[in-house]
């Protein structure tokens, strides 16, 4: 695991520039550093030794010289590809999985990413086409930026890195803080910072002439088939145990997340390792320490645990944000912060539980579609007639019900986040812009499985938008932070594989969701914690809002001149005022907007 920054420009004095914006990303690679310059480009590497630890420095090249790699991840199946490279006559100067990638792109170009199992992020320059050729893995494991101010390309794993070039241009993107406060984290392609984009997940570009050019290479499929379940459970164990044993390809020990939870449990059960990491907080309710403690000593495994204080809690909260590059509102986010700063003190790899819940339908919401089906039986237009006389309505039981009825999938689910709605967020906005609508941005998902059924769909625009912008961005940054790699086993085109032609009756059911996948769960750990319900990682956060001392702390950020230049900070302080005198929960309104003012701190006060 390790960290690249590169431009490509015709400017003087590279080196110096090069090492500036390498110095950003040290912690993604505190063991090594590696660069390659000539009069287009300039690559910079820093390394964390995992794989190959004498011999897998960056950069990598091919035989000639004239391919040369940065590289962030791992290729699982690197073994196997290399076999197949030499056979065809490839000739190899490490055992490292990053020089399977130089080869690779020589024989067969961008046909490559298909071949690969693992996570990815990488940029590849082509002397002889005098080409960049980019890649993200399927689904966006592994961070990749870019963009062109000037005359300049700029790539890499952290947008940071960029602050650091003479032509970049710091401007904040007024339209992703619209989206921002819809989704609790950025969901447009280009970032918070003007100009810069993320690569999607299961894309490539080529920046070739001055201009780039962008194209998806592979896509989660749902199409069922017919089995029993026990045949599915068979074969989720099967696959399932086959994942985390290619996850477990090292040179170094691999670890552990666990939380209460079945994913993490899961993985904890059949990794074969000798240690777990858990972190809990000082509230009974938001601690699962005891939970983990039980089940590691279960299945023989060392726990190491940290109970996490409110007041360290609230005094990361800005570094935290800076780690991030964009703001996330997610307050699991620095949960695990404190378990990789754990975890890193003992080993270098983890494995965690990420993308269970949306391969698999794990999450709550998922059953919404079976709840409202007899509802939604009776004629559409009464349904909004009804819908619209609710929104009259106070806040009383039933009300969310009439008015989720009344809208389709596509118009009421924009993921698991859903924090304001347009006409909310430009209530609060000074300044209001034409961002897209949070149904513009999940249209063009929509439209890839019109024909499937709404829990299906519910998940596929999961796995593309929420497990994306907020999951896997935090699982890397986070980790990343503490230069602590983690691997997450349920990301695996072969569970995907399989996962996708699961019937959605063995998926989400009145019994639990992930209901296949818990049986199989249930053969390898206790039956209380495989019949768990979904949690999340539970954050005091609301508790904390109505405490004097943290109620003030975010009413003076509402009252700064951040909030004043791009908020009415009247409509700020009547959220907060709400949830703190116990009217409404508005907490993870008021969490939204006080972790972009956090973020802005960092970047632009």
């Amino acid at each position: 695991m390790c960290g690249f920054v590169g431009f490509s420009s015709l400017m003087n004095n590279k080196e110096a520039t090069l090492e500036q914006m390498m110095n950003q990303i040290i912690h993604r690679g505190p063991d090594s550093d590696g660069k390659y310059m000539d009069e287009h480009v300039a690559l910079g590497f820093r390394r964390l030794s995992i794989i190959d630890l004498e011999g897998g420095s960056q950069p990598i090249y091919n035989e000639t010289g004239d391919i040369v790699l940065v590289f962030n991840g791992e290729i699982y199946n690197y073994q196997i590809l290399r076999e197949e490279l030499i056979e065809k006559g490839h000739t190899f100067e490490t055992h490292t999985d990053s020089e399977v990638l130089v080869h690779s792109y020589e024989e067969y170009g961008s046909d490559m990413l298909n071949r690969l199992r693992g996570m990815f992020a990488f940029i590849i320059w082509d002397k002889k086409k005098k080409m960049l050729f980019g890649a993200r893995d399927y689904f966006g494991i592994k961070p990749l930026y870019y963009t062109k101010m000037k005359d300049t390309f700029m790539f890499g794993s952290e947008i940071k890195s960029f602050l650091e070039h003479p032509d970049f241009k710091k401007e904040l993107n007024e339209e992703a803080l619209e989206g921002y406060l819809s989704f609790q984290y950025s969901p447009m392609a280009e970032t918070f910072f003007k100009g810069v984009y993320k690569l999607p997940p299961a894309h490539y570009f080529v920046y070739k002439d001055g201009q780039v050019y962008i194209e998806r290479y592979w896509e989660p499929k749902f199409d069922t088939e017919e089995k029993t379940l026990d045949e599915y459970i068979d074969l989720i164990d099967e696959t399932f145990k086959g994942s985390v044993e290619t996850h477990k390809i090292s040179d170094v020990e691999v670890g552990c997340f666990l939380s209460s939870g079945v994913d993490s449990s899961y993985v904890a059960a059949t990794f074969n390792g000798d240690r777990t990491f858990t972190v809990g907080f000082d509230y009974d309710q938001y601690n699962e320490i005891g939970y983990a403690q039980e089940l590691s000593k279960t299945i023989g495994i060392d726990n190491y645990h940290k109970v996490i204080t409110t007041e360290e809690y609230w005094d990361s909260l800005s570094k935290i944000q800076y780690q991030l590059d964009e703001p996330l509102a997610d307050p699991a986010g620095v949960a695990l912060y404190f378990v990789s700063q754990l975890a890193s003190q003992h080993v270098k790899v983890v494995l965690s539980g990420e993308g269970a819940d949306e391969l698999f339908g794990g999450y709550n919401i998922y059953k919404e579609p079976s709840a409202l089906a007899s509802y939604q039986k009776l004629p559409r237009w009464f349904r909004k007639f009804v819908g619209k006389v609710a929104t009259w309505l106070p806040d009383v039981k039933g009300k969310s019900f009439l008015i989720r009825g009344s809208k389709t999938i596509e118009e009421r689910f924009i993921g698991n986040a859903n924090m304001f709605s347009v006409k909310d967020r430009k209530k609060i906005l000074k300044h209001p812009t034409n961002a897209p609508t949070p149904q513009m941005l999940t249209k063009p998902f929509y439209d890839k499985v019109k024909d499937k059924d709404d829990e299906t769909k519910m998940q596929y625009l999961d796995i593309h938008m929420w497990m994306a912008g907020d999951i896997l961005l935090k699982a890397d940054k986070m980790s990343m932070a503490h230069s602590l790699e983690l691997r997450v086993p349920f990301l695996d085109k072969e569970v995907m594989a399989l996962a996708g032609k699961i019937p959605t009756k063995y998926r989400i059911n009145n019994k639990n969701t992930k209901y296949a996948m818990r049986m199989a769960a249930k053969r390898n750990i206790p039956e209380k914690v495989a019949n768990k319900k979904k949690l999340g990682f539970p954050v005091p956060t609301r508790v904390w809002l109505r405490e004097d001392q943290y109620y003030k702390v975010v009413k003076k950020a509402f009252k700064s001149e951040a909030a004043k230049k791009y908020f009415n900070t009247a409509e700020l302080t009547k959220l907060l005022d709400q949830h703190y005198n116990g009217k409404k929960d508005n907490s993870r309104k008021v969490w939204t907007v006080y972790m972009f003012l956090l973020w802005y701190e960092q970047y632009f006060a």
